[in-house]
């Protein structure tokens, strides 16, 4: 399929599922005005012995999903999935379909009953014929340690992100330094659906007012006039805590090499500062306006 593609990022450790969609003003990861392709990314974490999938990706994806998956596992690797956002369909909808195809041993959730969040588009598939599933949960450790594989050779970190409108985790893998920002990190998009779909330092040209515009004109609406001070803490500490080689957010390009992290760190503290209520006031945001 055009714009679907594997990307290698830690060659037999980390690979990004790509597939790209349409901006027509219909998609609510994006602004309303924002026209062109954007790419969703599902991250398989590998280890010899057990694998890791960072959400499942769109249903219109799915076929594309479950081949990228079929070329990078083998079905009897035992497999974790790990939606980032439980109630997002980026997240969950493929969760069923690739349980059936692969050895999912569990889901990671902060909840129990994870199998409830799972199955909204799995009654009814071919005709009421399909094999019944329940996808055990695996609650999530309260201090955040998750493994990859059974060995415990690579540990990742899970944990709140910083900065949400609804229950989302941040991943952090030390053993490729990357951090999985999900819907974070995420305003970087394309004018055709081949991307590309990572970026370096030479190809950035972001700026502190398309970041704060597009904030604004997505999720993070309620941002102007608010007391932004504790969440600028938040997003500095993750920064400073760990040693981040690549951003990998669930939409856009992935952002590779520390000299990219840092400015774009630095360019989303900015634009969150000029929305601190001590700079901005707070409005009302009518059906259609964009800021």
């Amino acid at each position: 399929m055009s714009g679907s593609s594997i990307a290698t990022l830690a060659d037999g450790a980390l690979y990004a599922l790509q597939n790209s969609y349409e901006l027509n003003g219909w998609i609510s990861s994006h602004p309303h005005s924002a026209r062109g392709y954007t790419a969703s990314s599902c991250y398989l974490l590998k280890q010899d012995d057990g694998a890791v999938l960072l959400d499942t990706g769109y249903a219109v994806h799915e076929g594309v999903i479950l081949e990228q998956l079929g070329e990078l596992l083998d079905p009897q690797t035992p497999l974790h999935l790990f939606p980032l956002r439980i109630n997002e369909f980026m997240s969950v909808c493929n969760a069923m379909p690739i349980a059936e195809r692969f050895n999912v041993v569990a889901c990671y959730a902060p909840i129990p009953d994870i199998a409830c969040w799972l199955d909204f588009n799995w009654d009814g598939r071919d005709g009421n014929n399909a094999a019944p599933l329940n996808i055990e949960t695996a609650l999530l450790d309260p201090k955040g340690q998750l493994q990859v594989g059974q060995s415990g050779a690579r540990p990742i970190e899970a944990f709140s992100a910083p900065i949400r409108l609804i229950n989302t985790s941040w991943i952090y893998d030390g053993a490729t330094r990357t951090l999985f920002t999900s819907d974070m990190f995420t305003h970087i998009w394309h004018d055709t659906p081949e991307g590309p779909w990572s970026i370096t330092a030479a190809d950035d040209t972001t700026t502190v007012e398309q970041v704060r515009s597009f904030l604004l004109n997505t999720r993070y609406w309620w941002l102007e006039g608010a007391a932004i001070d504790p969440l600028r803490q938040e997003v500095a500490a993750v920064f400073e805590r760990y040693d981040i080689e690549t951003i990998a957010p669930g939409y856009g390009c992935i952002l590779q090499g520390s000299d990219l992290v840092e400015r774009q760190f630095s360019v989303l503290d900015d634009a969150l500062r000029s929305l601190d209520k001590s700079q901005a006031a707070s409005q009302y945001v009518a059906r259609g306006m964009e800021r």
